[in-house]
């Protein structure tokens, strides 16, 4: 494996690389989470607070078609990093082939479909009353750009897999950064209204699929020919099984949106589905170190599982868990104590300023121990056990959640919606704690006997 540098994944210090890893992964989701923070921020003060209640409703569609090519990207990225691992080069390149046929074939047939049936995705999604004609015209026009994305989200996992973060923490910045200055020319200065910020969003995606280009073909080392990209039914299976997780959560995410987003609006119309919206991009922007922490272990421990070098597995999840809870806590005390201050950046609207503050230090209630969570999910992952990595990356969502919104709303009415983030996120990492160390103590210490 001379010349390759994803050989540091498995001799480096373990923390060391860990926070190598990290940091720019962690960057890289601060950013894009900064612009769906920003985004919002935009459309709620130049659009209207109902503009946010209509992102929202669009996010499950098109986050969904654009997961797929996450999934494909990581269940990939899990296949390269072993084969890097386990010396075997021609592996990964012919995996990268295919991963970018199944992308491109996927999202562009789900794209076409979901053009198809816009009128009857966004009610159902909540896009309801004042609300469906700014979802509808959202909708429309990032459809366009989600096959760019998902081959977007694609390509940064296979270059996190290569063991080369700071590249996939710059094809993140890209769409950010570029959806930002796009928002305030397309929004701000020319008036397009929703129509400005829609189409900020799919140039973003342009941009960024133009980088990947770039990158693959000149600073990659899959170097891949006409022959890779001819699909082969062990590897499609390989990727399926493993990408199927990360599919099945943000399918779980989605049907939740649908849900909480259908739930609210009978409970208190749009104003309460604007609050969720604004819960929503907090979740998705305050958390960026512990998921930087998660993404950053992927391929340390991919690679290390592959190599046969369990010691540095189970040191790699230890110390995730670890550098992860630390940062869940500082996020913790952060939201408790200024929710307030979060909600007034944006909107000025008076009854979302009364609610929202509440319902937000009831979803991260449990924000410090979510750390397990995510890192024991992401393990299975990882190391190829497909069928336990599903299972725990549906426990919160599927198992847990979904029955308690469908249950606790008709005891305690939108409290009990609230109420039910914290419950689930507490017995879904019981869940996953229990498997995780279960998997250390009966597979991987019994291989690694100088470990205590």
């Amino acid at each position: 494996m001379a010349g390759i540098s994803s050989e540091t994944l498995g001799k480096d210090p373990v923390g060391k690389l860990l926070v190598k890893q990290a940091l720019p992964a962690s960057i890289g989701i601060l950013v894009m989470s900064l612009n769906v923070l920003i985004d919002t921020i935009f459309v709620g003060n130049w659009i209207g607070p109902i503009a946010i209640a209509a992102i929202n409703v669009v996010l499950p569609v098109s986050f969904f078609i654009a997961a797929l090519g996450m999934g494909i990207g990581i269940g990939g990225a899990s296949v390269i990093s072993r084969a890097l691992g386990a010396g075997n080069p021609g592996k990964a390149f012919q995996t990268f082939g295919n991963q970018f046929v199944l992308t491109l074939m996927i999202t562009l047939t789900l794209a076409v479909m979901g053009l198809s049936f816009v009128d009857v995705l966004v009610p159902s999604f909540g896009g309801k009353g004042d609300i469906f004609d700014l979802a509808k015209t959202y909708y429309t026009i990032v459809m366009y750009g989600v096959p760019f994305h998902a081959l977007c989200m694609m390509g940064n996992n296979v270059i996190r897999a290569e063991g080369k973060p700071k590249f996939a923490m710059v094809a993140m910045m890209i769409p950010s950064v570029g959806n930002l200055v796009l928002d305030y020319v397309f929004i701000n200065l020319m008036g397009y209204g929703m129509q400005g910020a829609a189409w900020a969003t799919t140039a973003s995606y342009f941009l960024c699929f133009a980088y990947m280009l770039w990158y693959f073909r000149g600073k990659s080392e899959l170097k891949i020919g006409l022959e890779h990209l001819v699909l082969k039914a062990g590897i499609v299976r390989e990727i399926a099984a493993l990408g199927f997780v990360t599919l099945a959560r943000q399918a779980a995410v989605s049907v939740t949106y649908l849900f909480v987003n259908n739930i609210l609006f009978r409970l208190g119309g749009e104003i309460s589905v604007t609050v969720y919206a604004i819960i929503g991009r907090m979740l998705m922007f305050a958390l960026f170190p512990v998921l930087g922490v998660t993404q950053g272990f992927l391929p340390i421990a991919g690679f290390n599982y592959g190599a046969r070098m369990y010691r540095r597995v189970i040191e790699s999840i230890f110390i995730a868990v670890k550098y992860a809870a630390l940062l869940a806590l500082i996020v913790f005390a952060f939201i408790m104590s200024f929710p307030d201050v979060i909600v007034k950046v944006f909107t000025t609207d008076a009854e979302i300023l009364e609610r929202a503050p509440k319902a937000m230090r009831w979803v991260f209630a449990a924000t410090p121990i979510i750390a397990l969570q995510l890192i024991g999910a992401a393990y299975f992952q990882a190391v190829g056990k497909a069928v336990p990595a599903l299972l725990l990356t549906l426990t919160r969502q599927g198992f847990f959640f979904i029955p308690l919104i469908l249950i606790l709303p008709k005891y305690y009415g939108e409290q009990g919606l609230w109420m039910s983030f914290p419950i689930a996120d507490v017995l879904s990492t019981l869940v996953t704690g229990f498997y995780l160390f279960r998997e250390i103590r009966l597979r991987l210490r019994p291989q690694t006997p100088t470990v205590k």
